[in-house]
């Protein structure tokens, strides 16, 4: 079964959302800067989620670990 482009940024985004609330608590502890450790998350909220939907899109072609669909359905 193939995933549509929908589901796959759906994915993207909630995935990005964990991520950059990592990225940015993470950038927080480090430098002490909330203004920086937010400029820090947006910027990769963006350039990741673009990866991630492209990459899922990528792995959705390949049907490595996947069933074969059936030939017919009843």
């Amino acid at each position: 079964m193939a995933e549509k482009p929908l589901r796959s940024f759906t994915k993207a985004i909630s995935w990005r959302v964990t991520g950059t609330l990592d990225t940015m608590l993470l950038s927080f502890l480090i430098t002490g800067k909330l203004k920086f450790a937010v400029s820090i998350g947006i910027a990769e909220l963006v350039t990741k989620t673009g990866l991630y939907f492209l990459h899922e899109r990528l792995w959705n072609k390949i049907k490595f670990g996947k069933d074969q669909d059936p030939e017919y359905h009843i």
